[in-house]
């Protein structure tokens, strides 16, 4: 075991037990309202609403009580969840960060086309942004505390059309899972088009778009399988992360022994367990998406799945570099891109400039 793994292990034993001890001696009797994201997925039913909804009243030994409920089921799109919570109207939510980048575009540098080919690599992105995160959120929430960074699988690409690779996307009209997603879209020679999620099977359907952008497991879930026929699984849209976060007001409320048991028990039975199944969940819904190799969800679809070739990773990284990530830093304070260079840019070898 590396050192780097021992040390990760201890700290996540030693936040497992800090969380143990404070409970043993008190935590606060008070409830949370939480929010979460789309609720016919699977992030949603076999993480956020066992965890908010069973697990943390649970192990508050009932002194905690929680109500559970999606953006979604609330008539929400998704990128309004954080203004509503700067505003008091939500306690606790979780969105995909790409659905809020009006109003905080230092989100978009978590997570970038092809800046993190695989879940590895994903989560060492994620955990070295995570002090910009906390901060972007508390700068522009209103002291919101950042709670939790977990992925949906791979983004990949479906097509109603014809594809043999990445190059056969220029011409065609293609739904993008958030801005950076569209900008390399259309580096590519594709059109970019922004849709909610929910509409993306009618307009598949109807041809209003030739492909669209979402995780293997998701468009499963959704049966998209059923109105495209080509599946291209580069990680087109990255991994399209859902943070999750506190109303500052609420999370100022809570006791400091009750603000450590509530990370530590985030960490252990909420983040840890979304990440480690992210790879299982990307295959699974390659899986049960082509009907090649073994599909517990359901009935298999039949879709091609398109190979990705090395010159395909070459050109994804060459418009990483000279489109996104310079078109990413003009729209953010020099401060944000200078801690993304000592970041995700140390993790990458990749370098953001005006």
């Amino acid at each position: 075991m590396s050192t780097r793994t021992m040390l990760a292990s201890a700290v996540a034993a030693g936040m497992a037990v800090s969380g143990t001890q404070v409970l043993a001696q008190d935590i606060d009797e008070t409830s949370i309202a939480y929010v979460g994201s789309w609720s016919s997925l699977s992030l949603y039913q076999n993480f956020e609403r066992p965890f908010w909804g069973d697990h943390i009243p649970e192990a508050s030994g009932g002194k905690i009580s929680t109500e559970v409920t999606t953006f979604d089921q609330m008539g929400l799109g998704g990128g309004e969840v954080y203004r509503l919570m700067d505003r008091d109207v939500i306690e606790v939510t979780s969105t995909v960060a790409d659905y809020a980048v009006q109003d905080a575009p230092e989100l978009e540098g978590l997570d970038m086309p092809m800046i993190a080919p695989d879940v590895e690599t994903a989560r060492k992105v994620a955990e070295a942004y995570r002090p910009v995160l906390a901060d972007a959120f508390a700068e522009r929430y209103g002291g919101a505390q950042l709670l939790a960074v977990v992925p949906y699988p791979s983004q990949m690409v479906f097509c109603n059309a014809e594809i043999d690779g990445l190059g056969d996307l220029a011409g065609k009209k293609v739904r993008a899972s958030g801005r950076t997603t569209a900008e390399f879209l259309e580096a590519l020679g594709a059109e970019g088009i922004t849709l909610n999620f929910s509409e993306v099977p009618g307009a598949l359907q109807r041809g209003v778009i030739d492909c669209a952008v979402t995780g293997s497991l998701s468009g499963y879930s959704s049966g998209w399988y059923e109105v495209s026929t080509h599946l291209y699984p580069l990680p087109v849209g990255g991994w399209d992360h859902v943070v999750t976060a506190m109303n500052g007001s609420k999370w100022d409320s809570l006791s400091s022994g009750t603000q450590e048991w509530l990370m530590a028990e985030i960490k252990e039975n909420y983040e840890d367990p979304v990440w480690e199944s992210a790879v299982e969940e990307t295959r699974e819904g390659i899986a049960c998406l082509t009907g090649e190799g073994e599909c517990t969800r359901g009935d298999p679809g039949d879709m091609v799945l398109v190979e990705a070739t090395d010159q395909d990773f070459t050109d994804a990284s060459r418009h990483l570099e000279e489109t996104l990530l310079p078109n990413w830093a003009e729209r953010v304070d020099q401060e944000w891109v200078d801690r993304w260079n000592e970041t995700i840019g140390g993790v990458t070898g990749l370098t953001a400039a005006k």
